[in-house]
């Protein structure tokens, strides 16, 4: 593998974000529309499509920006 890439193409990494914006933004419409609590689903799904791209931001960056050198 080379040195500063991640885990994603460019275009999962393109489609995990829409995917994250999505889910963002269906939560609280869902949590106003619906009086059930599945609109945490929707949150979660968000917050592990997030962990996946800021996992991906630090396998990136190259290793000297990590050390701070």
């Amino acid at each position: 593998m080379r040195k500063g890439s991640g885990i994603l193409t460019t275009r999962q990494r393109r489609l995990a974000w829409l995917g994250f914006l999505l889910a963002a933004l269906q939560a609280p419409v869902s949590a106003w529309l619906v009086s059930d609590d599945s609109w945490l689903f929707s949150l979660c799904v968000a917050l592990m499509v997030a962990t996946v791209l800021i996992a991906d931001d630090a396998r990136r960056r190259p290793a000297d920006a990590r050390t701070g050198d």
